[in-house]
């Protein structure tokens, strides 16, 4: 029976509608009910019925009425179930809680509810076991979770019991005290505030609440007058501080007894965690802005504990204190303090990153005495925060790029703010600091530094865009590092974009791409790649869309691609080449200086018309070029939909499919249009014998017992190749659609997740048929680091009626073993050459001649007859020993592009010991994965 209902109520957890669809919500909630009721079953199986009702309450108790049925069904097992199942009872009061509060019946203030209000006040009372072993600790606990929540659900419903509560809490010494602190702070804050809603509450309402006098008129009408779900929303948002509103109880300057209070709940305030201390202060805080009575200075013996705290949460309550009472409760001594420490925190060493940004954040957002500005969100700084003070925070090209540019930011406005004399030192050191960055990216930085660059030059444009000496020779820097690193084009685009739409009034993208375009089209044609060519293109249709740009320099640059003494590039129709040459024309279709560029884009559309090497490049090519010589300017915007705003850029950019209207029928003819899900796959190939390159065949070592320095020679030699083959065998899916039964003119494009590898060049497959066998595809990676790699793939296509399609291939994992090859010696060497090898690189590892060399030891258990299997199965084609030689197998890996991994095999009297010899330790984690995968059972891992 427990297997059968673990199973059913895991099928419900994975999806309960799909579970109930073989079923009704009642019918299940019967047999929940049903089975919790049954005293054969065992407890464990109960605590999982109750799952469902925690997780799902609303679904299966779809009414009111529903709900509070399940409750008292639930109230009943537990009135039957033994006072010593802790644990059973503590989830049955958790799925009461989930099944009253989601179904209303707190709010509502049911029958079912009051009787649950009821018993868990008898819970927590309970306190019989004070002085005993504490069992029933856990169900107090739990019965103190359920009010809390019910309390923050229904705020004020346990107003009345506030004097209870604090009578509770304060004779609780067990560690229990931190729940009962919790819940009597949460239900005085609530008090309170439901006090501010009344009319004509005053003193002594507040004094009839706290000592728990019900006879007060107001309270007669509290079951009508409970908070609504606004007041409830609101009270999750009390906002505090100078410049808020705070709903007020005029209490007189009295209030002994909150004053009594609060100074009992803060006096113990420092036996709780620091989490739900800085939850109980702001409360408190809370409590005591709504009393103005009730001065801020009774937190001045909390002060010096909260100031020089090292927990986040109690320093960020001390903020919001300081946020709430400002010069009422914190002295200018005590805010350069905090500020200061603010600045020490942001930079100490033993904090995490996450820490030094938040205090960071914190200082961007401190909350002063006498704040200058209004506070509507937006980043100020303190009037404290000095040049002098802030130099702790300058950025490095040390930090995280994180801190670095949050470093950044704050610096920024410190010398935005700083007078004319300091601001020229501060500019120019953050100036420094990107051109320091700038070389870095220029010298090979990742992919992390190069994003961070382009991030840190928007912060410093954004702020100091005006200071000409220095955004022009920005300009230069970044014209000079793309013209080194074409591939970082869409970070220069998408900096020009979000410069272009934050600085209104500036001109400084237009200035950056006016620039780019000149080093663009002055570069000699000889030297430009076809790589660099695409990202040419893509930054020229960006300068396309701006109007102030003459574009007579990109149309030579055009001219000059196509021209005949380049026409190799459009005689090899390539498609992308081609779209990214119509991507730049498109956008001077519409450029308002199109009269003066009439002539030659034409030409250059009708030359690809003519001469393009791919009939889709054509097509599009022949439908700009009529576009173009038939309509007016006018016309053409409008049937391209190309908005113009004033500036000049782009504002909508709508695809080549909307440019014909749908009557004429060739939108989708001039559309690639994209498939739901995936056509075909890539799946590996049966193995095959691997190939050696001729050159590798070739290769002579020399004497049969090579040296390692011989057979190390052939790693210098420049024709020295190695690369692993994978073979792949390209076929339909299991989707039935006609229309993909037969494609034409597959090209499948390779991305890298990672840089372990080179990139791919793309493959060309000429037909794929689901009547026909499949056709093979040889995928050959260089590896730079011989790791488990992803490749993500996609591929455009051709139906049988003409249409193109681009589709999303399931990814190609490559694995850890695949890297695995015989070692590159010819075979002239034979298997003595190939021992000789083995054990000269074993010795040399094992003494760790080498840096990067290490030795591990793998373990596993294994009969003799299974490890022959493993190594015959696995490690037949490295095996440099005989396999007959059942005492030590010796196996020899290469893994390109220069690492070996060595193993010796030998059955000791506790296991099989796997020794591991490697001069790449980072390999290490991946061969131990690799033999927990092969071993059937292991003992130890590598260490």
């Amino acid at each position: 029976m427990a297997v059968s209902w673990a199973e059913r109520i895991s099928s419900f957890s994975r999806s309960p509608s799909r579970f109930l669809s073989g079923t009704t919500a009642e019918a299940f909630l019967a047999e929940l009910l049903r089975e919790l009721r049954d005293d054969r079953a065992g407890y464990s199986v109960k605590v999982l019925l109750l799952s469902p009702l925690c997780e799902h309450p609303t679904l299966l108790c779809p009414s009111d009425s529903v709900g509070d049925e399940t409750a008292l069904e639930l109230m009943s097992v537990l009135a039957q179930c033994p006072t010593k199942c802790v644990h059973f009872r503590c989830h049955l009061l958790l799925a009461l809680t989930s099944v009253l509060v989601c179904t209303s019946s707190v709010s509502r203030r049911s029958r079912a509810s009051h009787d649950f209000l009821d018993l868990l006040l008898q819970i927590v009372q309970d306190t019989s076991d004070l002085h005993s072993d504490g069992a029933l600790r856990p169900l107090r606990a739990t019965a103190c979770d359920c009010l809390r929540e019910v309390e923050a659900c229904s705020p004020g419903l346990l107003a009345q019991r506030l004097e209870l509560l604090g009578g509770l809490r304060q004779q609780e010494a067990s560690q229990l005290h931190q729940a009962y602190a919790g819940l009597h702070t949460l239900v005085l804050r609530n008090a309170v505030y439901q006090l501010t809603q009344e009319t004509g509450a005053g003193a002594e309402h507040l004094t009839a609440l706290l000592g728990g006098n019900t006879s007060v008129a107001w309270e007669a009408e509290q079951d009508s007058d409970l908070m609504n779900n606004k007041d409830s929303a609101i009270m999750s948002s009390l906002i505090l501080g100078p410049m808020g509103t705070v709903p007020t109880l005029q209490a007189g300057p009295g209030c002994k007894e909150l004053r009594s209070v609060l100074s009992s709940l803060l006096e113990e305030s420092y036996l709780l965690t620091p989490l739900c201390q800085a939850a109980l202060l702001h409360r408190l805080i809370e409590v005591v802005a709504m009393v103005p009575g009730v001065p801020p200075a009774v937190f001045r013996t909390q002060l010096l504990r909260l100031l020089g705290t090292s927990e986040v949460c109690l320093f960020h309550t001390t903020l919001l204190m300081k946020c709430a009472f400002t010069d009422s409760l914190f002295s200018a001594e005590d805010e350069a303090f905090i500020l200061k420490r603010l600045v020490v925190l942001s930079q100490h060493p033993l904090l995490s990153t996450p820490e030094k940004l938040f205090y960071m954040d914190c200082i961007l957002h401190f909350p002063e005495n006498r704040p200058i500005s209004c506070g509507d969100g937006d980043e100020a700084l303190p009037v404290l925060l000095t040049p002098r003070l802030a130099s702790a925070l300058v950025p490095t090209v040390f930090n995280d790029s994180a801190t670095m540019l949050a470093r950044l930011n704050l610096l920024s406005l410190v010398y935005l703010e700083e007078g004319e004399e300091g601001e020229d030192r501060g500019l120019a050191y953050l100036y420094e600091h990107l051109t320091s960055l700038l070389h870095i990216v220029e010298n090979g930085g990742s992919r992390e530094i190069v994003v961070t660059l382009f991030r840190a030059t928007f912060l410093f444009l954004f702020y100091f865009w005006h200071e000409e000496r220095y955004s022009s020779s920005l300009v230069e820097k970044l014209c000079e590092l793309y013209l080194h690193h074409t591939y970082l084009a869409p970070h220069l685009i998408n900096l020009a974009d979000q410069t272009q739409d934050r600085l209104t009034e500036s001109s400084w993208a237009v200035e950056l791409l006016k620039a780019v375009q000149g080093e663009i089209t002055g570069s000699p044609l000889t030297q430009v790649t076809l790589q660099d060519l695409t990202w040419h293109l893509k930054v020229l249709a960006r300068v396309g869309e701006e109007g102030e740009i003459p574009q007579h320099s990109t149309l030579s640059f055009l001219s000059s691609i196509i021209t005949p003494s380049s026409s190799s590039l459009c005689r090899s129709g390539d498609w992308r080449l081609g779209n990214s040459l119509l991507g730049v024309c498109r956008r001077l279709l519409v450029h308002p200086s199109l009269d003066l560029l009439l002539i030659p884009l034409a030409d250059i559309l009708l030359h690809l018309t003519c001469s393009y090497g791919d009939t889709d490049i054509q097509d599009h090519a022949r439908l700009y070029y009529t576009l173009l010589t038939t309509l007016s300017r006018e016309k053409l915007a409008g049937v391209l939909a190309q908005g113009l705003i004033e500036g000049g850029r782009q504002v909508k950019k709508r695809s080549l499919s909307c440019i014909m209207a749908e009557s004429e029928g060739l939108t989708s003819l001039l559309t690639i249009h994209q498939t739901e899900k995936a056509i075909f796959k890539l799946f590996e190939a049966p193995s095959e014998p691997r190939e050696e390159t001729k050159t590798n065949e070739e290769r002579d070592l020399g004497e049969p017992n090579a040296t390692l320095e011989a057979y190390r020679a052939q790693f210098d030699d420049p024709s020295f190749a190695s690369e692993i083959t994978l073979n792949y065998q390209l076929t339909h899916t299991d989707a039935d659609d006609a229309r993909f039964d037969q494609l034409f003119s597959i090209r499948l494009h390779f991305n890298l997740t990672d840089d372990h590898y080179e990139e791919l060049s793309d493959i060309s497959v000429p037909c794929l048929f689901r009547e026909r066998p499949s056709p093979k595809v040889r995928l050959r990676l260089k590896p730079r680091r011989p790791y488990p790699t992803t490749l993500r793939v996609s591929a455009i296509f051709t139906t049988q009626d003409g249409l193109s399609w681009l589709t999303v291939l399931p990814d190609i994992h490559v694995a850890f073993q695949q890297a695995f090859m015989p070692p590159p010696a010819p075979p002239s060497t034979g298997r003595d050459g190939k021992r000789s090898l083995f054990e000269g690189l074993w010795d040399e590892i094992s003494c760790e001649r080498g840096e990067d060399c290490a030795t591990s030891l793998f373990c596993c258990q294994l009969e003799e007859a299974a490890l022959a299997a493993v190594v015959e199965k696995h490690f037949l084609p490295y095996l440099v020993s005989d396999l007959a030689d059942k005492e030590e197998f010796r196996v020899f890996f290469f893994l390109p592009p220069q690492s070996h991994v060595l193993l010796k095999i030998r059955s000791e009297e506790d296991a099989v010991h796997f020794n591991v010899a490697t001069d790449n330790w980072q390999l290490l984690p991946h061969i131990s994965s690799y033999l927990l995968t092969i071993t059937p059972t292991q003992k130890d891992t590598l260490s």
